[in-house]
């Protein structure tokens, strides 16, 4: 991340005088870091504040971390195996305390064996009636003068690798202050802008790197903080800012029309009145079609709020147009389902429509390939044998991906090269992102929202109970499908093993069968692993009525309309992330009755688990859902999230740091308006530093 001028940056971190070989190998594997570079771009991630000393007897009894000035008086290994650790005592004037070690047991042995006037900090508990401190950090003193050390002293993550080569704690401190030692300002180049430097009252680049290693006081600690989370969004939305004005000039076919077919099927087959939503999405792309630049829109919205009828108006656009279009879904039983929706939609107007899913072979299959590519197919629907090689369009205009978090960068490119030109493309999802990712991993789309659902939809009650009440709740369901209902019963997958996820299901089913006897209810369960025809028999069952209770896994989380069914009841639903229950939880209220999902948890619920479920309960939006579910899992675990180190990010928070990050997208548009490929003096040295990037190729392709 620095540019070519920074030489003494990019040196290997094994010259680094203290490291070597050995230990340079260590960092690389356990830290990543390669270079001197690296090296100062591993923040600290908490510091120890040495101007504040407690005494012994006067230890917070709170669990706060305390620094404590004394002397070790007797040290001795005790136990065996697993229970073998290092003890030593440790006293002050006031009091003692047991310190206590059960990794680096030799190298610590040493250390204490001459006892000595010693600095300990970490986190004291009481312990038998005594005070004790586990693996504190530890330095030995001279003498009571705290001279050599800063009021505040880095904490940097660290390993028990690290700490095998003396790599942790004040060794690694050390490290850091040999680099400083060997850098001054001109090897760390200012990378932003004056103006937005003087602008946004940053600190210099060289002082923030400096502070945020070695605070001088609080104030510049977090002057440093603040600098260097702005440079790091800031370069980042520069990226994807600059792809996304890129896209601009990508050229694509201009839909000059809004002709007989959208009309005719707008005025007369129409099956309900859009929501203001839906048409302000059809108006926005429409205008995205008509500029001759390819489109590349993102449509989100929740569970049921009607994409898929905006995806055919579109589709329609398309046709009057001249061009064919496509729709790409992620599973058989989802492009199924669009099929024979749309299908049944235009029955009555002259469109040819067709399906190709990878169950289709021999003859039917060759002559939907031979239809599409001389062009009598006007929409074709299907899976990802869309993308394969043979399938060949005569003038692909539009590609409309569903669920498009199913599917890989690669996978959704090929549809780019259908054609001489590359159609239009809308991405779907029913999982809402949040702000944060819209601006970071889809930051390149332009975003569309439908965040009203279509009159007529009912609010469905969610509920969350314990397993001690399992029999009412199995109670409720049958009072249920003797009304005339139908019920889900949907169990999670355990990712590391598919053989206990079997188990686990075919357990479940099984309980199913003996609360509800199967000589009075049909009961059918559908899974991943299951074959396909099997899979479809089982489904179309539950679809047409004939099985009154579905037991599946996450398999029904897009793609089952069954407007009957009334109750989801989500079993262990603690492991489910909170996007994922409201996908599942969407697949009832779309019929006449009032809808139920119930939320099956163990009595022994965690903190985290009692808040997601409380969220269910009280929350509707599946927007407000997806920003909680991001600030308590966190980007790396949240579904649809592009695995492209978008981001990579080392000091900056995408959900605590939301604001800066809106700020700093505002300033790179600003600049970007001005300076499209930043030809300006001013800006040569933030093009310099874009170029040199770990990930330069990505800027390299884009300007």
């Amino acid at each position: 991340m620095f540019t070519h001028k920074n030489d003494i940056l990019l040196t290997p971190i094994e010259y680094l005088k203290g490291v070597g070989p050995h230990r340079g190998e260590v960092l690389r594997k356990e830290l990543e870091i390669h270079t001197f570079g690296d090296l100062l771009t591993h923040y600290p991630f908490r510091y120890m504040d040495r101007s504040s000393f407690v005494k012994v007897n006067s230890i917070p009894e709170d669990g706060a971390y305390v620094q404590i000035i004394g002397k070790i008086t007797f040290s001795e290994i005790v136990g065996t195996g697993r229970g073998r650790r290092l003890v030593a005592t440790f006293k002050d004037e006031t009091g003692m305390l047991e310190l206590v070690w059960f990794q680096g047991i030799s190298w610590m042995e040493k250390v204490v064996a001459n006892g000595g006037l010693f600095l300990v900090y970490g986190k004291a508990v009481r312990f038998n009636g005594y005070w004790s401190m586990t693996h504190p950090d530890m330095d030995k003193l001279e003498s009571l003068s705290l001279d050599q050390f800063p009021n505040f002293q880095p904490v940097y993550s660290s390993t028990e690798k690290l700490k095998a080569k003396s790599l942790a704690g004040r060794n690694y401190v050390k490290l850091v202050q040999t680099l400083f030692s060997q850098l001054s300002q001109k090897d760390i180049i200012e990378n932003l802008p004056s103006d937005i430097i003087t602008q946004h009252q940053l600190m210099p680049r060289y002082e923030a790197f400096v502070q945020i290693h070695f605070p001088s006081d609080q104030i510049l600690l977090q002057k440093a903080v603040h600098r260097l989370k702005f440079e790091e969004l800031f370069v980042h939305q520069i990226g994807i800012c600059k792809l996304k004005l890129n896209q601009k000039f990508i050229h694509g076919y201009r839909f000059t029309k809004v002709g007989d077919i959208f009309n005719q099927f707008y005025s007369t087959y129409l099956p309900f009145e859009l929501t203001d939503d839906q048409k302000t999405v059809l108006r926005e792309i429409r205008q995205d079609t008509q500029t001759g630049a390819q489109m590349n829109r993102l449509l989100q919205g929740d569970v049921g709020s009607g994409k898929t009828i905006v995806a055919l108006l579109c589709m329609l656009l398309t046709i009057d147009n001249g061009f064919q279009a496509c729709m790409m879904a992620p599973t058989e039983i989802l492009a199924q389902q669009h099929y024979v929706g749309i299908k049944e939609l235009l029955k009555d107007m002259p469109i040819h429509i067709e399906y190709l899913t990878g169950n289709i072979k021999g003859k039917a299959r060759k002559e939907v390939l031979k239809q599409l590519a001389n062009g009598d197919i006007q929409i074709l629907i299907g899976t990802h044998a869309l993308i394969e090689d043979p399938v060949v369009f005569n003038n692909l205009g539009l590609s409309i991906i569903d669920e498009q978090h199913r599917f890989g960068v690669a996978q959704r490119a090929k549809l780019w090269k259908k054609n001489a030109l590359p159609p239009h493309v809308l991405v779907m999802t029913a999982t809402p992102i949040p702000r944060t990712l819209a601006m970071t991993s889809y930051g390149d789309l332009d975003v569309s929202v439908i965040k009203n659902l279509p009159p007529g939809r009912k609010p469905i009650s969610t509920i969350h109970r314990n397993e001690i009440h399992r029999a009412k709740v199995m109670d409720f369901i049958r009072h249920e499908i003797d009304q005339g209902r139908q019920a889900y019963i949907v169990y999670p997958l355990i990712q590391e093993s598919e053989k206990m996820d079997y188990e686990n299901l075919t357990a479940g089913y099984e309980q199913v069968k003996q609360f509800f006897h199967a000589h009075t209810y049909n009961i059918c369960m559908v899974h991943g692993k299951m074959p396909q025809d099997e899979k479809e028999q089982n489904m179309n069952a539950f679809i047409k009525g004939n099985a009154h209770i579905m037991v599946a896994t996450t398999v029904i989380e897009v793609g089952v309309n069954v407007p009957n069914a009334s109750v989801m009841l989500i079993e262990s639903a603690e492991r489910f992330g909170l996007s994922q229950l409201h996908q599942l939880r969407g697949r009832v209220g779309r019929g006449a009755d009032k809808s139920y999902c119930i939320l099956l948890t163990s009595s022994k619920i965690t903190s985290n688990g009692k808040e997601r479920m409380m969220t269910m309960v009280n929350e509707t939006s599946g927007f407000a859902i997806a920003e909680k579910d991001l600030e308590l899992r966190g980007p790396g675990e949240i579904d649809g999230t592009r695995q492209s180190g978008a981001l990579d990010l080392h000091i900056a928070d995408i959900v605590k740091d939301v604001n800066l990050m809106e700020l700093t997208r505002n300033v790179a548009i600003t600049l970007l308006k001005q300076d499209p490929d930043l030809m300006m003096d001013s800006n040569r040295n933030l093009k310099e530093f874009l170029l040199t990037r770990k990930d330069k190729e990505v800027w390299s392709r884009i300007s």
